[in-house]
């Protein structure tokens, strides 16, 4: 929620995020109270727990890094330390992208 604050601060006018903080908002008390708090900073680095439902929940690590040249655009780096369980993870759904050609 908090990147979707950062977003509605870069262009308040962007029509979609308009309408997804309009449908928030009617879901309940709660975002209404926790967007009305204003708690806002942005996250540049940390620990993530991402859901995956052949392997699971890993933590990983990741970076975000925002390209000097494109404001706009926002690079997500994700690691694990090497021979954890996080990493045997990442390897294993990095794998099914190998094509296995070698050009």
């Amino acid at each position: 929620m908090e990147n979707l604050r950062l977003e509605a601060g870069t262009d308040p006018a962007e029509r979609a995020v308009i309408d997804v903080i309009a449908e928030l908002r009617d879901s309940g008390p709660e975002f209404v109270l926790w967007w009305d708090e204003h708690r806002v900073h942005q996250r540049t680095y940390g620990s993530k727990r991402l859901r995956h439902p052949v392997v699971g929940d890993p933590t990983v690590e990741y970076e975000t890094l925002t390209l000097p040249g494109d404001p706009d655009t926002t690079l997500f780096v994700y690691s694990a330390e090497a021979n954890s369980p996080p990493q045997r993870a990442l390897g294993l759904l990095a794998s099914w992208s190998l094509t296995g050609d070698s050009a």
